[in-house]
Formats: structure tokens, C-alpha cells, sequence
């Protein structure tokens, strides 16, 4: 099967004519159109079809293909759906050789093995899979290789020297060159240093192996100028355009005449044009002290290829940082601006009032912002110094990562771009407030639920835009390595600062510490420093929503399944045919459908414990914390307190429990007076007091029935 694409390219250079290469998302516009198009396409003059599979979460997409899957997603287009399009046009004369293009967590879900040996007998040739290269292909590949399916490799702009010969030699059949930087789309021109790229790849094969170039051609002359230079011509968001400005009824006949518009009489003036080759790119060079890219079987960098030697450089400048005590140094300077040491406060009343373990809390709500992000934002924008990056760009959630940000940005006099779901941005208009006064721009995001997940997926496609300038200051122990073991260093401070500061004042360890997780980084950070020590109990508390046993939940840990999300392997709550389902939690921070993947090892080893608490009792939580302890804590934090409250009441008197107070509720007052109403009757919990001036009783401790 690969053979017919070898085949096909090798045909065309005999004519001296650039392949053509079309794409297509299955489903687009209408499951009856699949077919009929990939016909039109053929007949149209397409030598090669890629049929897209659609997924959630396409990071490397832009508009125009994003609202393509959404559109087949939402008629119930999934991988064996796409599957059965191939089987049913190669039943109807298709000859064509097929691609099957797209993102790897649908593959996974079918099983590799499955989904290699089930494309074969469809009749497809291969797949060009966006975010699995080759270094997390090695089973995946090896399967095709075997089933004798091709395995597409892809080179960036960005692709160092060293790593294209790398690719070169695993190619069996041609290499997708991405002509540009950033996400797909159609384009006005083609890149300018198109021609320089090519020739520097080239210059660097071993063998000659057919390049076909993608991103941005849109019209015959494109077609031209890119065939005069590459083996093959791809594309793709143009032809979604010209599907969506079709008549009804029409959208077959209106791809035959484009396809034969933009490929007809292609044959060369002459033989392949070959430029100048670009200057070399050098790879990072990764010592033996790199870091550990894994946690067991969880973790990794599951990236498109642009965004491969951008990590290798930041994992390598932050492997030289980690053992340079100057770094350190300069990070632990600022303890004084981000109000480090943190405090170890006993809440008292809490505990009486709920009974068992004394409680205390790590007042991470304290620091300068308003929540342990601070910890992280001050590490990496150092490092983002360091690496010579002057343009930062963040994702959030609550809003307390982000105003972290672009409170470090404004203290260093650096550009702040931050994303924040569009239904985040209304329930936290406050910390959007204080973003903006501190001078960043905060962009609301309108694409899938508009939440956390959407935020980073637009931050994503941002970074892969802007690589040259750009910083990914993420906020969480999520996405692709190195960032879970940068973000968790950084909040490491909160786990060492609780065992120096009980120790001095009980004279041991605790024997349980807890924390929220959505993706994780307050509770990573508590959990790290106390894994080796085996008494001490590790909690994490998720968002239960409307209860586990609905569908609006974001329990990750609790329901999730593995699978690949955000550029990483860890737990994830997704379909059966492995995509991304939607969430819900009281809490934006918590809203997120997967979770770092130090805690899916954790989860896995048994070394840590991951329950919920659903809304209502995280409204109890805030209210017992706010009425008792006179703290209002964050509605992210109120997870963790009612979780804290469920544990110390199974322990004895003596024994301690340490709760990571991750950030101050006043982001959520507004929030928590709006949906009160709703609630107060359930919770016995009228604000204003009753008819006469009292105040309602204090809400009952959990799994007591009394007050």
C-alpha cells in the first residue's frame, strides 16, 4: 500500500508534473458528500486524497478545518466512519492512493494495532498522524511498516539540520513539508523562503525522496510556482471554502472544476527548480542530564513537528537552569516580591467543628496575585529571559495563572498575551479586569466549550505562529515535556515549605496532605517533595460537578481513560472513539477535561489517592471555610476543603493534615452571589439572614448529619 504511493510519485516525475495532493474531512459537509467528493477530487486531476479525521482538539488547524470537524463531529463522523468512506470509494473505482490525516487520541482509542490492520483493509495506503512524531511513533510505525502502510513523516520551517536527516531516513514513501509557520489556512501568497527550505532539505537527504508541500496554496498560480520547486502540492483549507461556497447539491461538480482549474496542464517548463539552501539549523544538543520526559507511562511530546526543536531548546535551557545555582539564585530573589514563605496556618474551629485531625492551612492564597501561580510565573519568565524570548503568551482558567502573568510581565516590561475561554472570561470578569490593568491583552476565546481546554488549544496555534519571539508560559503540569517538570519545580516550594514549617511546630511529618487538581500544579507542587515519604498520604481532590454519575463532571482521574490530549499522554475524559468530551465544574480552574501526568503515574503507582467533591459540596466547603475561618477561598480551593474535612474526620486527634489553600475567593465572590439563589434553600445558606436578623446555622460537618 505504501508501494502505490511510491508508485504514484514515481509516475509523475516521468511526466514531470507535481503530484497533487488533496484533503478532505470526512463528514464535510455531509456524511453522503464523502464519497462523491473524494470522487470529484480524483476526477478533478488529485493523485493523492488525505482524508481528515476529525477530532476535538485540533491544535495545529485553523478555522477553516476546525469548523470542517466540528461539523462532522456533530453528525457522528468518527474513525471507522472514516474508514468505511475509503472501503465504500474504493468500491466505486477510486484509485487514488488515501491518507488517512489527523490527530493520534482516535487512533489510540481503536488501538494502534487495530486501526493500522482496519485501514488496510479499507483500501487506505497510509497516515500522516499531526501530533505523533516519530519519536512517539515507534510502535505505531512499526505496525504500518509491517501492514505495509506508509508512515508519513513532516518537516517545518523550524526542523533543525539534524533532525531532517533523522526524518529522511524513516520516509517510505514522500515527506510533508509544511511551507510555513503557524496553523492551516488558506493563504494570498506562498511562503517566500519556500524555495531556500527545500533546497536546504534537499541538500541534507541521503537518497532522493519526493517532498510535498502544504499550508497556505490556494490557487492555480500557487499551484504552479509550488509545483515548479516540490514533488507534490497539497491542498486543503482552500477546497473547504470551495465546498462551503457551494451551491446545494452542488459541492461535487463545484470540486471536480477547482481541482481541474488549479492542476491542469501542470507539466514543468523545465526540471525541478533547486534553490539556495537556507542556512543550517542546529539542533539542541540534549546531555545526559536531561530531563525525564516520562512519568512510567505517562508524559512525552506529543507535538506537531513545528513545535519539536522549540521544545528540545527550552527543555535544553531549562536542563542548563536546573543545575546552575544562579538561576536559583534569581528565582529565590524574588521571595520577597511574590511573599514567600508562604504560612502554615492551623484552622482550628474548622476542625473542632468537623472533629478528627487538626487541620492546617498552606496560605498559598497569600502571595502577591493571590494564589500559588505566582511561584511558577516568576520561574518562567526568568527562564524566557534567559532563552531571549521578549513576547509571553498564556492560557487560563480562573484567571489567577493569567493575572500572574501579566502581573511578571509588567514587573519585566515584557508583551503579555493571555487566552481565556469566553464562558470563563464572563464568570471571572474580575481577574479579566486586573489582566487588562496590568497591560495584558486578554483574548476570549468562542471556539468548542469555551472553556479552559479551548484557551489552550488557541494558545497553542498562537506558539506555533510565533515561535521566534514567543514564550508558552504554561500554568499547569499539563502539555508536552518539558513543561509538567518546569511547572512542577517551580510549585515544588509549597510541599518543602509545609514539611520544614509542621516539623517545627509538631516534630514530624504530616500524615496526609491534600489538593485540588484540575491540572495540577497546586497539588504537584504539595505532592513532590513528600513522594519518597511513604507515612505521609498524598490527596487530590477533582471536580465531581453534578455528581460522577452524570455526564457533567471534570473527574478526570475519577472516569478518565489514557489517552493523548494537549501533547501528552495521561488520563483524559473522552468517548469511546476517543474524543475530548465536554466538562463541567462550578470552578473554571478546575473545568478541564485532563490532568498533568505525574499525577495519572501517581494514580497508576497507587503512591497517591484522587477523590471529588461535586458543587454543592464545594459551596459547602466555601461557606465553612469563609463563616469559621474567616478566609474566603477560591471555589477551586473549596474542593480541597471539603475533601480535607472528609479525611481528617477518619483520623485520629493527634494527627495532622495539611491542606494547600491554593488561591483567595474574591475572583469568585460575584461568581458564587449570582448562583447562590439557586442554592440557598439546599444549603441552608440565605446570606442576607432571615426575616428577623438571624443568621442561618452553620452548615452541617460532612458525613455527620448534624450541625
Amino acid at each position: 500500500m505504501a508501494a502505490h504511493l511510491k508508485e504514484t510519485f514515481a509516475a509523475q516525475e516521468k511526466l514531470n508534473e507535481p503530484v497533487f495532493v488533496t484533503f478532505l474531512t470526512a463528514g464535510y459537509p455531509t456524511v453522503a458528500d464523502t464519497v462523491p467528493l473524494m470522487l470529484a477530487m480524483e476526477a478533478g486531476g488529485a493523485n493523492v486524497i488525505e482524508l481528515g479525521i476529525p477530532f476535538t482538539d485540533p491544535l495545529a488547524d485553523g478555522k477553516a478545518i476546525q469548523t470542517a470537524n466540528n461539523i462532522a463531529l456533530n453528525q457522528g463522523v468518527d474513525y471507522e466512519r472514516c474508514l468505511a468512506f475509503v472501503k465504500e470509494a474504493r468500491s466505486k473505482g477510486l484509485k487514488a492512493p488515501v491518507l488517512l490525516m489527523g490527530y493520534f487520541n482516535p487512533l489510540l482509542a481503536h488501538t494502534e494495532l487495530l486501526a493500522v490492520r482496519d485501514a488496510k483493509a479499507a483500501g487506505a495506503n497510509g497516515f500522516i498522524v499531526v501530533d505523533l512524531p516519530p519519536e512517539e511513533a515507534a510502535n505505531f510505525r512499526q505496525i504500518c511498516t509491517s501492514e505495509g502502510l506508509s508512515y508519513v513523516p513532516l518537516i517545518a520551517p523550524s526542523t533543525s539540520d539534524s533532525r531532517i536527516k533523522f526524518l529522511a531516513s524513516i520516509a517510505d514513501s514522500f515527506i510533508y513539508v509544511v511551507s510555513k509557520m503557524g496553523t492551516t489556512g488558506a493563504s494570498t501568497t506562498v511562503s517566500s523562503s519556500l524555495s531556500s527550505l527545500l533546497a536546504r532539505i534537499r541538500s541534507l537527504l541521503p537518497t532522493p525522496i519526493p517532498l510535498a508541500v502544504g499550508f497556505g496554496v490556494s490557487t492555480r498560480e500557487h499551484f504552479t510556482q509550488v509545483g515548479r520547486e516540490a514533488d507534490g502540492v497539497v491542498i486543503g483549507s482552500q477546497l473547504v471554502s470551495v465546498i462551503k461556497a457551494a451551491p446545494t447539491g452542488q459541492t461535487a461538480s463545484a470540486v471536480e472544476a477547482y481541482c481541474h482549474e488549479v492542476s491542469s496542464s501542470r507539466v514543468r517548463a523545465g526540471d525541478i527548480v533547486k534553490g539556495t539552501a537556507a542556512p543550517a539549523i542546529a539542533a539542541t544538543v540534549m546531555g545526559e542530564d536531561s530531563l525525564n520526559a516520562r512519568f512510567g507511562d505517562f508524559g512525552g511530546a506529543y507535538i506537531p513537528e513545528a513545535l519539536f526543536d522549540c521544545l528540545e531548546e527550552l527543555s535544553a535551557a531549562y536542563t542548563e537552569a536546573r543545575k546552575d545555582p544562579a538561576f536559583w539564585k534569581e528565582w529565590e530573589g524574588e521571595f520577597g516580591y511574590m511573599n514567600r514563605p508562604s504560612r502554615l496556618y492551623e484552622a482550628k474551629r474548622l476542625a473542632d467543628h468537623v472533629g478528627g485531625a487538626r487541620i492546617w492551612f498552606k496560605r498559598e492564597d497569600l502571595n502577591h496575585t493571590g494564589s500559588h501561580k505566582i511561584n511558577n510565573a516568576i520561574g518562567q519568565i526568568l527562564l524566557a529571559r534567559r532563552i531571549g524570548k521578549k513576547r509571553i503568551i498564556a492560557e487560563t482558567g480562573a484567571g489567577q495563572h493569567g493575572v500572574a502573568t501579566a502581573t511578571v510581565c509588567a514587573k519585566f516590561g515584557l508583551e503579555c498575551v493571555v487566552y481565556m475561554g469566553e464562558e470563563d472570561v464572563r464568570r471571572q470578569a474580575l481577574n479579566v479586569f486586573r489582566m487588562r490593568m496590568l497591560g495584558a491583552k486578554v483574548i476570549a476565546v468562542t471556539s468548542g466549550t469555551r472553556t479552559l481546554k479551548d484557551a489552550i488549544n488557541e494558545a497553542m496555534r498562537d506558539w506555533v505562529t510565533n515561535l521566534e519571539t514567543t514564550y508558552y508560559l504554561v500554568g499547569s503540569a499539563i502539555g508536552p515535556h518539558p513543561f509538567p517538570t518546569i511547572v512542577r519545580d517551580f510549585q515544588s516550594v509549597i510541599g518543602s515549605e509545609i514539611k520544614s514549617q509542621l516539623f517545627e511546630q509538631t516534630g514530624k511529618l504530616p500524615e496526609a496532605v491534600v489538593a485540588c487538581v484540575g491540572g495540577g500544579s497546586n497539588a504537584i507542587g504539595t505532592f513532590h517533595p513528600f513522594i519518597k515519604d511513604a507515612s505521609v498520604r498524598l490527596i487530590g481532590v477533582e471536580a465531581a460537578g453534578e455528581g460522577l454519575d452524570t455526564p457533567n463532571h471534570s473527574a478526570t482521574l475519577s472516569l478518565g481513560v489514557p489517552g493523548v490530549f494537549h501533547g501528552v499522554r495521561t488520563y483524559v475524559l473522552q468517548s469511546d472513539k476517543g474524543q475530548i468530551i465536554g466538562t463541567h465544574s462550578i470552578s473554571a480552574g478546575l473545568d478541564y477535561p485532563g490532568v498533568g501526568p505525574e499525577h495519572a503515574w501517581l494514580k497508576d503507582s497507587g503512591r497517591a489517592e484522587y477523590i471529588s467533591a461535586t458543587d454543592e459540596e464545594c459551596l459547602r466547603g466555601f461557606r465553612m471555610c469563609t463563616e469559621m475561618e474567616g478566609i474566603i477561598p477560591a471555589l477551586e480551593t473549596a474542593h480541597a476543603i471539603w475533601g480535607t474535612m472528609e479525611i481528617a474526620r477518619t483520623l485520629p486527634k493527634d494527627a495532622n493534615i495539611v491542606m494547600c489553600l491554593s488561591g483567595r475567593g474574591d475572583k469568585d465572590v460575584q461568581e458564587v452571589a449570582q448562583i447562590l439563589p439557586k442554592w440557598a434553600d439546599k444549603l441552608n445558606w440565605h446570606v442576607d439572614g432571615g426575616a428577623d436578623g438571624t443568621t442561618d446555622a452553620p452548615p452541617e460537618a460532612p458525613g455527620t448529619g448534624v450541625n
